[in-house]
């Protein structure tokens, strides 16, 4: 009988979905301020994650750093004290401003790779070896590759200890990636 009955109650229709803004994007000039910027965001105990930028975003470099929106006077404040000042802060309202993942990862049946921006990490899954890094154009990647390939991911040493381009920077969060994957 209710189901009879519920034919003529008129059915509640979806208005425009309304999105709480609750996160940000810093905007740098180049990669390195951003690096930077997390590390001491960090640092000081701030949740923050670097992303791609969306399409919409076309200035600065191809990093954002996204942040809870609440924080956004404080976290300039502490950037403005080491120096660093963001091209732009921009609020995520519109899923066109959603950044983009750094991550892709392809399982290749016996090996998984997971890429983070340009760098590429590879591992053998039964041993957890790294089997290759391939990827980015900076001059350490050749020296990065021979330092890690051939190691166990659990015991090889971070890319950011060896590394210090770019390249080193995308390939530690392809690494820290890859072992969250494994773990």
């Amino acid at each position: 009988m209710l189901r009879f009955l519920k034919k003529f109650v008129p059915r509640k229709t979806k208005g425009p979905e309304t999105t709480a803004v609750d996160r940000g994007l810093l905007v740098f000039e180049n990669t390195s301020e951003v690096i930077q910027a997390e590390k001491h965001l960090k640092s000081l105990g701030y949740t923050v994650t670097v992303k791609g930028p969306p399409p919409e975003i076309q200035k600065g470099c191809d990093l954002v750093i996204e942040f809870p929106l609440m924080e956004k006077l404080t976290l300039e404040r502490h950037l403005a004290t080491v120096g660093l000042v963001p091209l732009a802060v921009v609020p995520v309202t519109a899923p066109l401003l959603e950044p983009v993942s750094l991550f892709h990862t392809k399982d290749y049946g016996s090996y998984l790779m997971v890429r983070a921006a340009n760098m590429k990490i590879t591992v053998d899954k039964k041993s957890l070896r790294i089997v290759n890094i391939s990827g980015g154009g900076c001059p350490d990647v050749p020296y990065l590759a021979e330092a890690l390939v051939g190691k166990s991911l659990h015991e090889a040493p971070q890319p950011r200890d060896l590394g210090h381009t770019l390249c080193g920077y995308a390939l530690q969060l392809a690494y820290e990636e890859l072992r969250r994957q494994c773990s």
